[in-house]
């Protein structure tokens, strides 16, 4: 969907994402060696560099994990000699409204879909496991946009029919920094190779 966005038609969906990234176990470190293929400009931010094993107690993780973790920590290691740069930090859901309203990039970013309290939720396709008291549900959605009238960011949702939901900034904040997420967040430029790169500096500047 990113990819389309930017005009780069190579992916239709999960299957085409799952042979690029060559593997089913789809990481957000994947998605940036993804992004760098093909020549995308975007900042990758985290609050833990590699595959953290607290995981394993995780259903959502616990049959994969054990397989991933070389894989992921090895990818992480070589990210710098591949060209990518991943800064081990948090960023606050006003940060990502201010780069979101500057109208330089969109972001992906890693959730509990189970925390995701809004709306659109009957139109989910799992919504028998979106309550309060499920599991972790690792899932990615596009950030696209953020009403500062209403305080809410508007979001594609791969699992939804609907082609645009809106949630509050409480619920996304929530969704993203759950246990799980390590708060895996990819801000994608909208201005080409050559976009901007996003540091410590210019968040300062939203704050």
């Amino acid at each position: 969907m990113v990819l389309r966005t930017l005009g780069i038609h190579c992916c239709d969906g999960i299957a085409d994402l799952e042979r690029l990234c060559r593997t089913t176990s789809i990481w957000t470190v994947d998605l940036a060696y993804l992004l760098n293929k093909f020549s995308v400009s975007f900042s990758f931010f985290t609050v833990t560099l590699g595959a953290n094993p607290q995981y394993s107690a995780e259903s959502f993780y616990r049959e994969q994990l054990q397989e991933d973790i070389d894989r992921v920590d090895e990818l992480f290691g070589k990210a710098l000699e591949a060209g990518i740069s991943i800064q081990c930090r948090s960023i606050s859901a006003y940060d990502i409204a201010f780069l979101l309203l500057s109208g330089h990039c969109i972001a992906i970013a890693l959730v509990d879909k189970s925390k995701l309290n809004s709306s659109w939720m009957n139109d989910v396709h799992d919504v028998q496991q979106l309550n309060e008291d499920s599991d972790y549900m690792g899932h990615y959605v596009i950030i696209c946009g953020y009403d500062a009238d209403d305080c809410e960011f508007e979001i594609r949702d791969p699992a939804s029919s609907r082609k645009r939901e809106r949630v509050t900034m409480k619920s996304l904040d929530e969704a993203r920094k759950s246990f799980g997420t390590d708060e895996d967040i990819l801000l994608v430029s909208l201005t080409g190779k050559s976009g901007m790169k996003v540091t410590r500096k210019f968040l300062a500047g939203s704050m």
